[in-house]
This record gives C-alpha cells, sequence and structure tokens, in this order.
C-alpha cells in the first residue's frame, strides 16, 4: 500500500496542528489525530450545495456565503446548480488552507476559483455574517466537524444563540442557513428553531455512491 505522505501543516490558535496529507491521488486534511475531509469522500459536502440550491431556484440573481474552503467541493456544487448570474463569496480563515487550494490541490478545485462568479475572502466568515443585513439569499457553513467549534473554539459563537440571530439577519427574506456536520445535534435543532428558522434535518451519505457513514446537513429557512 502507498504510505501516507505529509505535505505541509500549520498548528492553529488553540494549538492544534492541521496537516495536509498525501496517499497517490488521495488527499486527507486532517486535525491532529481526526481527519476532517478526505478527496475520495465528497457527497454531503456537495449536498449542502445543492441542497440550498434546489430552495433558491428561481432566483435570477442569488447571493451565496460559503463558509470553509476546505477541498472545493461545495463551491464547485454550488457553481454547477446555480446559475450564471449568482455570486460565491467563499470564506476562509486560515492561509494555508487557500494555499494548498491554489497548490499541492489545485487539481481537486479544478480552476473553480478563477470562475468570475466567485470572490475568496480570507478571514472569519463570521465577521461576513455580523455585518450584513438580509444581504445574503444563502449561508453554507462547513467550518467545523459540526456545531461544536472542533477545528477553534472561536467558531462556537457561530453556532451559539446570538450567533444564529446574526444570520437570521443577515439572510434576505427566503433566504437558506445550511450547516454541515459529521453527527446529529439535536440541540442545535433547537437552538435554530428558538433563532426563528423553519429547519429540516437532511442526513446525507458521505460517499457520492451513497454508502458509508451519514452525516447531517441542517437547512434552516428565514421565513418571507
Amino acid at each position: 500500500m502507498i504510505p501516507w505522505e505529509r505535505l505541509d501543516a500549520v498548528t492553529l490558535e488553540d494549538g492544534v496542528e492541521l496537516k495536509l496529507m498525501r496517499r497517490g491521488t488521495e488527499y486527507s486534511i486532517m486535525l491532529g489525530s481526526n481527519e476532517l475531509m478526505n478527496s475520495r469522500l465528497s457527497g454531503s459536502e456537495e449536498a449542502l450545495a445543492n441542497l440550498a440550491a434546489e430552495r433558491l431556484e428561481g432566483r435570477a440573481s442569488p447571493r451565496i456565503l460559503i463558509g470553509g474552503l476546505g477541498m472545493g467541493f461545495t463551491v464547485r456544487a454550488a457553481l454547477a446548480a446555480l446559475g450564471q448570474g449568482a455570486s460565491i463569496t467563499v470564506a476562509e480563515l486560515v492561509p494555508e488552507v487557500v494555499a494548498w487550494a491554489q497548490g499541492p490541490m489545485a487539481s481537486l478545485f479544478a480552476g473553480c476559483l478563477d470562475d468570475p462568479r466567485v470572490a475568496l475572502h480570507q478571514g472569519d466568515v463570521g465577521e461576513l455574517i455580523r455585518t450584513a443585513r438580509s444581504g445574503w439569499d444563502a449561508i453554507l457553513l462547513d467550518v467545523d466537524n459540526g456545531p461544536d467549534g472542533l477545528t477553534r473554539g472561536g467558531n462556537d459563537a457561530l453556532y451559539s444563540a446570538s450567533g444564529l440571530a446574526a444570520a437570521h439577519q443577515a439572510l434576505a427574506p427566503g433566504g437558506i442557513f445550511s450547516v454541515w456536520s459529521s453527527a446529529p445535534d439535536p440541540a442545535f435543532t433547537q437552538r435554530l428553531r428558538h433563532a426563528g428558522f423553519q429547519v429540516e434535518e437532511k442526513p446525507t451519505r458521505a460517499s457520492t455512491k451513497k454508502r458509508g457513514a451519514r452525516h447531517m446537513i441542517w437547512l434552516a429557512l428565514r421565513p418571507a
């Protein structure tokens, strides 16, 4: 078997190492000993975009905010599902992840970051949420393993009552707030409802072949 090769690593503010690994044509991003994402498993990340796009059907020029660049699966799916009038801002806090997207993992991104509909923001997605007022048609978050701030303690604020209130205000009426997670979280579902969202829970396979682990996607609608 081909051994894993460590391509790069960065120590995050909480002291945990984020590293990029490669084995042949397979890539893995790991936080310590936990695998956050793997290039062979893109199904639920693509579903994060596709499920939201279905609910935006009919909007000529939707504005989409994606939190978390990852391996590009969500932004690529959003570009494929939305029309030429869409605009997509991708916020990524960790500069090294941006460098990996433009360097060793460029083949996975297939030029999607050069699409004129895409703007890459290197910074905190929470700041973009807090400064918007009815500005986004959809906000898609995949910045952690779920609403628990695993990769960065500061991410907890995104999923708190105040963070969800900010997301509600940042969305246009009828807008979608969608969150990816590796597992269900009933308490988070309740927080979304208390923030005024109409909530759907969507268990989704990690693999595009509809096999393997199930992840959770929340679709939270701001009523019109």
